[in-house]
């Protein structure tokens, strides 16, 4: 499948990874005439039970067997649930990866095994980056990328570039302060939009196991579920119109697990957008699903890896 890349130089093949919870997913592409081919993907278990060390082993066997494959591959990016020291490579911050993942070097692990430089990404970001350059946001000056799931991550794109802020973490818009006194969050703030609005916040006011379940008896129209929907809706519809008064992008993009739901959850998301924002007419805020599906944060840490954002 080939999609046009934007901005950006693409030579020779460029290998992505992006490590989740339950699976690392794996993506290829290669420069095709100043677009990309993605040549393919898949995704592989992730191990995350077994901590640090055992999710090294794992990614580094991922990307090791393709490696030794295919020899022409010239980059490796990696995409990774949290925070990081960008000079380092250690870890900081993975509040949805069980283990002590603080200060864990997996940057150098992996280059030491693969023998190549790994170039590191927040999979949020990675995940913008595809989605802004080739998927629903091609084309766009300004925008803003939100995935829902197990976590809340973000992404904001300007003018084709990922926008990282003076200390490289901009972006982090499911950590922004919705109810001060709040829930408490994985990051340590009280009252993020994450603990808000994540799959299990969502379950959990509706009195279903997962978010899955919470989707299909609204369909079915259960009103606890709808009410679970619309309370989610206004917590997310706070923090997006946060991001259109600050911001101004005329797109957002959802995606992650959660947004399977479409127009049931994308529906009260935008009424609540719509009812915050003052300064923008209404009519020009768009709120859109995803275009790349479940590949788009390995693709995403492709072409990280390849235009070194």
């Amino acid at each position: 499948m080939e999609r046009s890349v934007g901005k950006g130089d693409l030579s020779s093949r460029h290998l992505g990874l992006d490590l989740g919870g339950t699976n690392i997913k794996r993506a290829l592409i290669e420069s095709a005439d100043g677009g990309y081919q993605d040549l393919w993907t898949d995704k592989r278990d992730t191990g995350a039970e077994g901590g640090p060390e055992v999710v090294a082993r794992n990614m580094i066997h991922a990307a090791a067997e393709v490696l030794d494959d295919d020899v022409s591959i010239s980059t490796v990016g990696v995409g990774v649930p949290g925070l990081f020291d960008a000079n380092t490579g250690q870890i900081k911050l993975f509040p949805n990866l069980p283990g002590a993942w603080n200060g864990f070097p997996l940057r150098d692990r992996m280059e030491s095994a693969l023998g190549r430089s790994v170039w590191m990404i927040n999979d949020a970001r990675a995940f913008t980056l595809a989605e802004g350059l080739i998927g629903a946001g091609a084309g766009c000056h300004t925008v803003v990328c939100l995935t829902l799931g197990t976590g809340i991550g973000g992404g904001i794109m300007i003018e084709g570039r990922l926008h990282l802020g003076a200390f490289g973490v901009a972006g982090e818009i499911g950590h922004q302060t919705i109810e001060p006194d709040g829930p408490l969050c994985g990051c340590g703030n009280r009252g993020c939009m994450e603990p808000l609005t994540q799959a299990a916040a969502l379950a959990e006011l509706a009195g279903r196991a997962t978010a899955e379940e919470v989707f299909e008896a609204a369909t079915a129209g259960d009103e606890r579920s709808l009410a679970a929907i619309q309370q989610v809706a206004r917590y997310l519809g706070i923090g997006l119109a946060n991001m259109v008064a600050v911001l101004g992008p005329e797109r957002i993009i959802i995606g992650g697990g959660i947004s399977d739901a479409g127009e049931l959850l994308l529906g009260p998301i935008r009424e609540a957008v719509r009812e915050r924002v003052t300064l923008v007419p209404t009519e020009k805020i768009e709120v859109v699903v995803a275009a790349l599906g479940s590949s788009a944060g390995a693709l995403g840490a492709a072409l990280a890896g390849a235009i070194k954002p």
